[in-house]
């Protein structure tokens, strides 16, 4: 008996231990399955984020005050937009000299100066056929869209590459990207030299143009927008003042001497362009409504080109030339000046709308710049404001040279070329008084009254000059097509007549600009740590995650992007 009744005790302890281990094991094979599959599962990698369209936007000529000057008078949705809802670098400087349309372009598409990407100047002396260079110019092409000349042009002097032609790069040439100006210049610099097509405007046929270099055609799109012939109806509208004259507090007063005079027309308002038989598109440059025609070719080739609907990121590099032309003119503090960025506001707030309806809201990157900005015309800086300073001719300087070397040393035409402020001597001067003419040229140009430097430029780095001039002349100083010596004229002082006024000093009114950004991947805010024109392509590039151009030197404005 015994052992049977003890038999199911044993069974059952024997059980309940196998049970135990069952429930032991499916347990901890329990935890195991929940741990691992209840680790986060890792969030797939996202495909790489780029804006349908990038535009580019030079002001020619646009002082960095001028985002502010006429503020009160600027729309919602024009430069007020921009500042508001993007992001301002304040303080963006010119690191180069000279400061012309030409290198200002370039610098900004190639992140570069004249040192390594070759543009020193809108033109230069060329020492082998003693003649001046366009910066542009190519005589192995033609014109597309004219019978003129005006399209022998491509961008063969550029030795680097811009930003525009790495996007093309990045998207293995599938971005498109077209570059529009009225000028040359600041249609084929910045769209590099792999671009779909630069377009400028020619006075011969009053027409956008292209040249063999990017098309054996015009596209039909660009056809039909010559055939509407905008340029003829903007002039037969004259050019009167957007608002009441008497309102424009804060220009100069109208009809001023030291100004000069709109060509075929004069200096004063009503500007009665629709009489101008003779030169009337190159008369049409130097109104606002050659911006106007510049927006619409923008909207055209947008609309023509598709761009932003390929799935890559295309660019659109878009200058406006024509305060270029109304500053030169007329002189930053004139009413046409004033009523001229009145306009181009009103034409932003077009564009961009345009962009917010053909692009879409927030898919697209806007930065807005200047090549460089501009003196006040010496006549109102001196009776205006009694500010020291003139007007001198490179001709003049040149001649006053040639009659100091002539006097002591009797070469045969020392000083070739005086252009961009500097000084090309003979190939055929004798070595042995090469040192001593040069030194004999920089004491005669101290002694003119004008001329605050001079250096001889292969001798920078032991100049005696400030660290901010050191550097412009050191980054423009290109020493296989520079010249000989570089003079820098005292402040106020510019080169050229005695009416109107230009740029191309170091002085923070030609070489403090405006840089905006806006849109796809920009942050709201401003900054007042200094930045450099050479900055905006490095950032374009980290942006879109594209190399930089091969001859940049800038840095990535970190605080611009998102």
């Amino acid at each position: 008996m015994a052992p049977r009744m003890f038999q199911p005790i044993t069974l059952h302890f024997n059980f309940s231990i196998n049970m135990k281990k069952i429930i032991v094991f499916f347990t901890v094979l329990h935890l195991l399955s929940f741990s691992v599959y209840s680790q986060p599962t890792k969030t797939p990698t996202p495909f790489l984020q780029r804006p349908k369209l990038v535009v580019g936007i030079v002001i020619d000529q646009m002082r960095w005050d001028f985002l502010y000057r006429f503020d009160k008078r600027y729309l919602a949705n024009g430069f007020k937009r921009l500042l508001a809802n993007g992001f301002s670098c304040e303080n963006t400087f010119i690191p180069y000299l000279p400061t012309y349309t030409a290198p200002g372009h370039t610098c900004i598409y190639t992140g570069s100066v004249p040192a390594i990407h070759g543009i020193i100047g809108n033109n230069w002396y060329d020492r082998n056929t003693h003649k001046q260079i366009y910066c542009t110019d190519d005589t192995t092409v033609h014109s597309v869209g004219s019978t003129s000349d005006a399209g022998n042009m491509s961008p063969a002097n550029l030795w680097t590459s811009t930003i525009t032609d790495e996007l093309r790069l990045a998207t293995n040439f599938k971005s498109k990207v077209i570059g529009i100006a009225l000028k040359d210049r600041g249609a084929i610099l910045p769209a590099g030299h792999a671009a779909n097509a630069a377009y400028w405007f020619d006075n011969a046929n009053g027409a956008f143009i292209s040249s063999t270099y990017y098309m054996i055609a015009l596209p039909e799109w660009v056809n039909q927008f010559n055939i509407r012939k905008l340029p003829g109806q903007y002039l037969q509208t004259n050019w009167n003042t957007l608002y009441p004259i008497d309102t424009y507090a804060q220009s100069d007063s109208d009809r001023k001497t030291y100004e000069k005079n709109l060509p075929g027309e004069d200096n004063t308002f009503p500007h009665h362009t629709a009489d101008i038989s003779k030169e009337k598109y190159d008369a049409l440059r130097t109104t606002p409504y050659g911006n106007t025609l510049t927006i619409e070719m923008a909207k055209a080739a947008i609309k023509g080109e598709q761009l932003g609907k390929s799935g890559n990121t295309d660019f659109l590099a878009v200058s406006f030339s024509s305060t270029d032309y109304v500053g030169h003119t007329f002189g930053p503090n004139s009413i046409e000046a004033e009523d001229t960025y009145l306009r181009l506001d009103k034409d932003l707030a077009s564009f961009l709308n345009y962009l917010d309806s053909a692009v879409g809201k927030g898919q697209y990157t806007v930065f807005l710049t200047a090549d460089h900005g501009a003196a006040h015309i010496p006549g109102y800086a001196a009776l205006q404001a009694h500010l020291p300073g003139g007007s001198v001719s490179a001709n003049a300087i040149q001649a006053a040279l040639n009659d100091t070397l002539n006097k002591y040393f009797k070469p045969k035409n020392g000083v070739e070329e005086v252009i961009n402020e500097q000084v090309y001597l003979s190939r055929d001067l004798n070595d042995s008084i090469r040192l001593a003419i040069k030194s004999l040229i920089v004491r005669q140009l101290l002694a003119m009254p004008f001329v605050a430097n001079a250096v001889d430029l292969s001798q920078v780095s032991n100049a005696s000059l400030i660290a901010t001039q050191k550097t412009m002349l050191t980054n423009g100083y290109n020493q296989k097509i520079s010249g000989d010596i570089q003079f820098l004229l005292k402040p106020q002082w510019i080169e050229g007549s005695s009416k109107g006024t230009t740029h191309g000093a170091w002085n923070p009114y030609d070489a403090h600009i405006p840089l905006v950004w806006f849109g796809w991947g920009i942050n709201k805010g401003s900054t007042n740590r200094e930045t450099y024109m050479t900055d905006i392509a490095a950032t374009v590039a980290a942006l879109l995650h594209i190399q930089m151009p091969n001859g940049c030197i800038g840095k990535v404005i970190q605080e611009v992007v998102k």
